[in-house]
């Protein structure tokens, strides 16, 4: 029942409340007719009092399909899937075409492990308007519950034509095919990075592949790039500890081979340049010398006309110049190489390795469009 009905019905109501006093003090002897007409407006009066109160209650329990989504997504953030799957199923009968409802249903089917209604509700907004890329990461994660591997990567390989730069899917369509030991993950991988740059996952997966590759220097620079943008991931530990392996791997020769065959400008450029600091290491690679290493090479880079823009170096750089870029590689090298060296280091240079933590949290790291160059 509509507003505007109601409010007639209390309008009536009250009026009734009015006249019903007057009346009886008006017809004080009624005659049958009166009477029967009395009895009537008395239950009149009933009825209508009946059908306020469930205009009311009606009112006031009554929520819309964006009012209960509202309370699904809590129960979710909750991880109470039980009680969003039934408001969501709710929802949808005031709002059956709605996708980002059914897209929380279906995640939340999939929470419960409940895959055969997870995979029938995502399978009913799949390649339809309102469908995103992330409709299709929930769809990615049903399949694989699953054990539908074939059918995951061909979903994957369908979304990518309609999402062609979205960096989650390149990522997650990587990591399918890296459990099944299909070297053709590292394709993805550079895709995701080269058309969605600002997207983290695909740098952690590249660093980690090149690292156990013959590359030197891809490993090293997806690697730092992916802790600037999850400086606090649980997974910084192993990306820092590669980093670290990373540099003694890079300089485990007298030369570094800059002609290498294969060699990108860039790289060429990149391992050009360490070759010229390669005496900074002598006595080893540790975080005192690699800081020292990696301040020549950005001084070195920005001082040469030809080097091409890359936002690592330029945030290494501002570092450099607002003096906390020693504390930067403490934080990068220093846990891993020797934690008690490390600590001892942060409490003789506190202010220092405050004011780094205070830039960092101050500023979200993105790499720049247009800069691929693998």
């Amino acid at each position: 029942m509509g507003r505007d009905v109601g409010e007639r019905i209390i309008f009536v109501f009250l009026i009734h409340q009015k006249i019903a006093p007057r009346y009886k003090s008006v017809v004080k002897k009624p005659t049958p007719v009166l009477q029967l007409s009395f009895f009537i407006f008395t239950m009149m009066k009933k009825i209508l009092t009946i059908v306020l109160c469930s205009l009311v209650c009606s009112l006031s329990y009554s929520q819309t399909a964006k009012e209960l989504h509202e309370t699904a997504k809590s129960f979710m953030r909750q991880g109470d899937h039980a009680n969003a799957i039934i408001v969501l199923n709710r929802a949808l009968l005031q709002a059956p075409n709605d996708a980002p409802m059914t897209k929380d249903l279906a995640l939340s089917y999939y929470f419960q492990r409940d895959n055969s209604n997870a995979l029938k509700t995502i399978n009913s907004v799949l390649d339809k308007d309102g469908s995103d890329d992330q409709t299709y990461q929930i769809a990615g994660l049903i399949y694989k519950q699953g054990n539908m591997v074939k059918d995951a990567e061909k979903m994957y390989k369908r979304a990518l034509k309609k999402f062609p730069n979205s960096g989650p899917l390149y990522n997650e369509l990587g990591e399918l095919q890296w459990q099944q030991q299909n070297f053709e993950a590292i394709k993805q991988w550079e895709k995701g990075i080269e058309t969605d740059p600002s997207y983290s996952k695909n740098y952690y997966n590249a660093s980690k592949y090149y690292y156990l590759s013959t590359d030197k220097v891809w490993g090293l620079l997806y690697g730092e790039i992916f802790l600037n943008m999850e400086p606090l991931s649980n997974k910084a530990p192993e990306i820092k500890e590669l980093l670290l392996d990373g540099y003694k791997k890079l300089f485990s020769t007298a030369s570094l081979d800059v002609n290498e065959k294969g060699n990108s400008p860039f790289v060429k450029a990149y391992l050009k340049n360490m070759n010229t600091q390669g005496n900074i290491v002598s006595s080893g690679i540790s975080a005192e010398t690699l800081s020292m290493l990696r301040t020549r090479f950005i001084l070195d880079w920005f001082n040469s006309p030809d080097s091409p823009s890359f936002r690592l170096f330029a945030h290494q750089q501002q570092l450099l110049r607002e003096g906390l870029f020693e504390a930067y590689n403490q934080w990068l090298f220093g846990s891993t190489q020797n934690l008690s060296a490390y600590q001892q280091w942060i409490n003789n240079h506190a202010t220092e390795y405050h004011e780094f933590l205070q830039f960092q949290k101050g500023r979200i790291f993105k790499m720049a469009s247009g800069e691929y160059y693998k």
